[in-house]
């Protein structure tokens, strides 16, 4: 490893924004280096989904309308941010996003390895003003980890819960749906039986799948392109602190392979950390259900503590305040392994027909198909003055058996190591499950009748479950009348306890559409930039669609480039 005294650029953080902002500084005729405190790089990236959410997006805009292409209608998106981010709308942030997203993604689809293929996820309120049912999210393409030679080994694995026996399943070529009817059928079953084969080589040999998908695949994609352009990416490298000289950032000082290590930045140094997920005392002071002595257990990589935030904080930076939503909620499970639980992100099972979801009341509180975020929001309103967050995924023996739920498989996989170990709760009637989760029998039993009255036939007349474009989308097309709904009924009963999550934070530091970081007059500190989740949130504490989180901080990360190598229009809002 050969590092430098002096940058140009001196990033901090190794996820989408910062590898971004990296390979666009180095492809702009900047020296960057990045440096990450985990001893893998990729960042929370590497465990998301790798979705990204830009409205004009190649993959759509240059289509011919006849091969599912759509024009981005600028009006309607400024609508639906509008919205979705209420009182915390800023038009000035939108019209960076619409000029710069789509240049971001034109730029590295073709100067890099960075590639995408479409997505046809509705955004998540697409019936709300300005929403569209297809052509704002796309998802990175697949990728051979080999491609990385021997830095493969510091790619940030995926979340261990998603994966079957560390593989990764590729949506965009029916990798699922071959697993679900590999029993039923003869060519499924030949998929699976290659599939398996080919997966356990690669176990034996490098320790790991190599057929990477969703965001594993994009932080690889990014990784390898900054590699290719000779870009540093120390790992063990957490920055202890910023250097200033008449009130102008002037690089950090690192700790690398154990010793201070002060690293010029000519131009500036960049906070991508990751936001404040693992900073116990912020959630205390930013999530509700915390304050009020509820569970938080979140799936982010454990280094996401707050450090870019706080080092931007010491550097005259300020937070932003009184967004409605202090992160991207997500509703998990606590898989229990011998080192410790992990957390199950319930992305799939719940828009399923034949689920339902209660609170300790024993009764409903949600459409149980809206988005993560949605449900997770409801869940802690629903909560509230209780000392505790939670719910409980209710199934019957039928459902759980085609879908699986949480870390449970479907048929033919087996059931009985987790009721052991206590994952998974069982009971012969809906009265005695309701005992074992601590709910009144009662509640419950009268819950599920009256969910079923309307189930049986297709209605949920509770919450319009199945009534929209998004919940349709990630339930059963094959169930009707309602893809998103079907009775609890046939015994066996089984439930699975759900906790709150998040898949990252929304407050951050303030900064303007350069990317750069506002003092407490709201005047850019010199030499100072923030991208991802230590930027405060252009969404204003929404969740208006899948990639939301990725696509701004890609977008942003681009501009900070750009701006650094004095690229950027000074006729860009500052606003």
């Amino acid at each position: 490893m050969n590092i430098n005294d002096t940058y140009d650029v001196v990033v901090i953080g190794s996820g989408a924004a910062g590898l971004t902002t990296a390979i666009t500084a180095r492809k702009n005729g900047l020296s960057v280096i990045v440096l990450e405190k985990a001893p893998v790089f990729g960042g929370t990236t590497a465990f998301s989904g790798g979705v990204v959410w830009i409205p004009g997006n190649p993959h759509f805009e240059d289509r011919p309308e006849a091969q599912g292409g759509t024009k981005v209608d600028r009006a309607a998106v400024h609508e639906y941010m509008s919205h979705e981010a209420g009182n915390n709308y800023n038009a000035a942030f939108v019209d960076a996003y619409l000029d710069y997203g789509p240049e971001m993604l034109r730029f590295l689809e073709a100067q890099t390895e960075v590639k995408f293929t479409p997505s046809i996820y509705p955004d998540y309120h697409p019936e709300a003003p300005g929403g569209v049912q297809i052509g704002r999210s796309i998802t990175a393409a697949a990728y051979d980890g080999r491609r990385l030679g021997k830095e493969f080994k510091r790619l940030r694995p995926p979340l261990k819960t998603i994966t079957f026996m560390g593989m990764m399943f590729n949506s965009s070529n029916n990798d699922l749906k071959h697993f679900f009817n590999f029993t039923k059928s003869p060519v499924s079953a030949a998929y699976v039986a290659k599939r398996l084969g080919i997966h356990m080589t690669h176990l034996a040999r490098y320790g790991r799948g190599v057929q990477l998908t969703s965001g594993n695949a994009l932080a690889a994609r990014l990784a390898k392109s900054a590699f290719d352009l000779g870009i540093e990416i120390v790992t063990d490298a957490p920055v202890q602190e910023l250097t200033q000289q008449a009130g102008r950032i002037t690089g950090v000082v690192a700790s690398i392979g154990g010793k201070p290590r002060r690293i010029s930045a000519t131009l500036g140094v960049v906070l991508a950390a990751g936001g404040f997920a693992r900073d116990l005392k912020r959630l205390k002071d930013h999530y509700p259900h915390v304050q009020e002595g509820g569970e938080h257990f979140t799936p982010v990589p454990e280094g996401n503590t707050g450090d870019g935030i706080a080092l931007g904080e010491g550097a005259g930076g300020h937070m932003s305040q009184g967004l409605p939503n202090a992160a991207a909620w997500m509703p998990v499970s606590k898989v229990p392994y011998a080192s410790g639980a992990i957390a199950f992100p319930h992305l799939v099972d719940r828009y399923k027909p034949g689920f339902i979801m209660v609170g300790p009341s024993g009764r409903r509180f949600v459409n149980e198909s809206q988005s993560y975020h949605d449900v997770g929001a409801a869940m802690i309103q629903s909560c509230q003055g209780l000392g505790k967050t939670e719910a409980w995924l209710i199934a019957d023996h039928r459902t759980i058996r085609k879908y699986g739920i949480g870390f449970v498989k479907p048929y033919p996989m087996p059931l009985s190591t987790h009721l052991r170990n206590g994952y998974l709760k069982r009971g012969k009637t809906l009265q005695d499950l309701a005992r074992q989760i601590g709910v009144d029998p009662a509640a419950l039993a009268d819950e599920v009748a009256t969910y079923n009255q309307g189930a049986r036939q297709g209605e949920d007349r509770q919450f319009g479950r199945g009534t929209s474009g998004f919940n349709r989308y990630l339930g059963d097309e094959g169930h009707q009348p309602n893809p998103n709904v079907a009775p609890v009924e046939v015994g066996p009963f089984y439930a699975l306890h759900i906790v709150m999550g998040d898949l990252g934070t929304f407050p951050g530091l303030v900064t303007d559409t350069r990317a750069r970081v506002l003092d407490a007059r709201n005047a850019p500190i010199p030499g100072l930039y923030a991208a991802g989740n230590d930027a405060a949130s252009m969404m204003g504490g929404a969740y208006p669609g899948a990639g939301i989180t990725i696509g701004p901080a890609m977008t942003f990360g681009y501009i900070a480039g750009l701006a650094l190598a004095g690229r950027l229009p000074e006729t860009t809002t500052n606003a």
